[in-house]
C-alpha cells in the first residue's frame, strides 16, 4: 500500500522564516516542502494563507531587527521592489550572497567584494505601463507575478524628473489605448530631456492619435518620442555623457539603469584594462564602456543589434581625441570571436544579456588574452561561464557586486580575470 502524501497545509496559521531566497522572498519549511512568502526576513514569525509554494502574508508576528519602514507608500501592492523592509547592511549581504552562492554551486572559490549599491532617486530609467481603469487612465507598474497595473503618484528609485513626467504620461498614453490592452511607456532621462519610447501600440491606432500623443509629449518637454523603435518627434537629440564622448542611444535602446551605476562599473572596468593598447568589447551595445576604453586604447566593439552599432559610430564620429574605434554588427551567439581572433587583443570586456555567453567564453578560454573584465547581470551564467575561463587557464583576480536595481533581488557583477602566466 504506498504512503500517504500530507494534505497541502492552507488556512490562517503561523511559520518561521528560515532565509531569504534569490527572488526576495521570506522561505520557510512546512510539511517538508518550501514555501515562500513574500516581504519576510529571516527569523521572523509570520501569520499566512494560502496554499502551494506562494503564500499570503497576513501578519509579522515577531520582526526581525533587520526590518526597517520601506520608502514608498506603494510598497507590497507595487511589483517593482521586493525588499524595501530589509535594512541596508543585510541587503548589501544579500546581493553579494547571491554571487557566493552561485560561485559556490560551480565549484569556485574568488574574492568578492562588498557590494556597492546605487543611491535612491538615481535611476535614469523606467518601464511604465499604462491602461484605462475605468474612465481613467492609470500609469504604474504591474503588481509581482500578475497583469494586475498600480497605478503610482511616487517612486523613490526614479530620479524626480521621471517621476514628475507621470501626469503628462497619463495624457500621452490616453491618445493610444484602446479597449483593456495597455502600453508600455520607457522613459530616459537623458542629457537633452526626456526621451520617450512607446510600445504595444494597438496596430489599428490612427495617424492622428499618434499625431496628438507626439504633440502633448512636445508641449511636455520630452526631447524624443519614438514608437514601436521608429523616431516620430525630435525636439533635441537625446544623449549621455560616456567619459570624453556623447553617447547617443537608439530609441528603445538598451541604456545602464543607472548613470551611478554605469561609472562604477567603468572604473572597474578601465583600472583593470588601463594598460591595454588594443581592447575588444564584446556585446557593446551602443558604447557604454567601448567609448570610455577609447580613451585610451584602441577598441573593437561588437554588437548583434544593428542599430545599437549605428548609433556607436555616430558618437565617435561626434568626439574628438578618441583613440580608433571600430564598430561591428555581429551575433556573438552564433558567431562568437575564434580565439585566434582575439590573439591582437591585449584585453577585452564583455557585458552580455541575461543568458550569458557560453559561446563566445568557449573561445576566450582558448584564447591568450591577457585581461578580461566580464560585466554580469545574472550570478548563476557568470558561475557557469567563469568555470569555463578558470578551467581554460585564467585566475579570478575579483568580483564586484554591483547593486544597480536598488530594492530589488537583482544584482549584476563586474568579474576580473588574468590569465595565468
Amino acid at each position: 500500500m504506498p504512503a500517504l502524501q500530507d494534505t497541502p497545509a492552507s488556512g490562517p496559521r503561523s511559520l518561521t522564516i528560515q532565509t531569504v531566497g534569490a527572488q526576495g522572498d521570506g522561505r520557510a519549511q512546512e510539511k517538508g516542502a518550501w514555501v515562500n512568502v513574500p516581504f519576510t526576513l529571516a527569523g521572523e514569525t509570520v501569520r499566512v494563507d494560502g496554499a502551494g509554494e506562494r503564500l499570503k502574508l497576513l501578519e509579522v508576528l515577531t520582526p526581525s531587527p533587520y526590518r526597517t519602514a520601506p520608502a514608498c507608500k506603494h510598497f507590497g501592492a507595487c511589483g517593482g521592489c521586493t525588499l524595501q523592509h530589509m535594512a541596508p547592511a543585510p541587503y548589501a549581504d544579500f546581493k553579494r550572497d547571491q554571487i557566493l552562492r552561485a560561485l559556490s554551486a560551480r565549484g569556485l572559490d574568488a574574492d568578492v567584494a562588498e557590494t556597492w549599491t546605487t543611491p535612491p532617486g538615481s535611476r535614469r530609467r523606467a518601464a511604465f505601463t499604462a491602461k484605462r481603469l475605468g474612465k481613467q487612465v492609470a500609469v504604474g507598474f504591474h503588481a509581482r507575478k500578475s497583469h494586475e497595473l498600480v497605478a503610482i503618484s511616487e517612486c523613490p528609485v526614479a530620479r524626480p524628473a521621471i517621476v514628475a513626467a507621470l501626469p503628462r504620461l497619463k495624457e500621452i498614453a490616453g491618445y493610444l489605448l484602446a479597449g483593456k490592452d495597455g502600453i508600455g511607456l520607457l522613459v530616459t532621462e537623458t542629457a537633452s530631456g526626456l526621451d520617450l519610447h512607446i510600445t504595444g501600440v494597438p496596430k489599428d491606432a490612427k495617424a492622428l492619435a499618434r499625431a496628438e500623443a507626439a504633440s502633448a509629449a512636445l508641449r511636455a518637454g520630452f526631447a524624443r518620442v519614438s514608437i514601436e523603435g521608429a523616431d516620430v518627434l525630435t525636439e533635441r537629440t537625446p544623449s549621455l555623457p560616456a567619459g570624453a564622448a556623447q553617447l547617443f542611444p537608439p530609441p528603445g535602446g538598451f541604456l545602464q539603469a543607472s548613470a551611478e551605476a554605469e561609472a562604477e562599473m567603468e572604473r572597474i572596468v578601465r583600472e583593470h584594462l588601463k594598460f591595454a593598447a588594443s581592447v575588444a568589447d564584446l556585446f557593446s551595445g551602443c558604447g557604454t564602456f567601448a567609448l570610455r576604453l577609447a580613451a585610451e586604447s584602441s577598441v573593437l566593439a561588437a554588437e548583434g543589434n544593428a542599430e545599437a552599432i549605428e548609433a556607436l559610430k555616430a558618437s565617435v564620429r561626434a568626439a574628438h581625441g578618441l583613440k580608433p574605434v571600430t564598430a561591428e554588427v555581429r551575433d556573438l551567439f552564433r558567431n562568437p570571436y575564434g580565439a585566434r581572433e582575439l590573439a591582437r587583443f591585449d584585453g577585452l570586456v564583455l557585458d552580455p544579456p541575461r543568458a550569458g555567453a557560453s559561446a563566445q567564453v568557449a573561445e576566450i578560454a582558448k584564447s591568450n588574452v591577457p585581461k578580461v573584465a566580464y560585466v554580469s547581470c545574472d550570478p548563476a551564467t557568470l558561475a557557469r561561464d567563469l568555470r569555463m575561463l578558470v578551467d581554460g587557464g585564467y585566475l579570478i583576480v575579483r568580483i564586484h557586486p554591483i547593486d544597480q536595481f536598488l530594492w530589488s533581488a537583482h544584482v549584476e557583477a563586474v568579474a576580473l580575470l588574468e590569465r595565468k602566466s
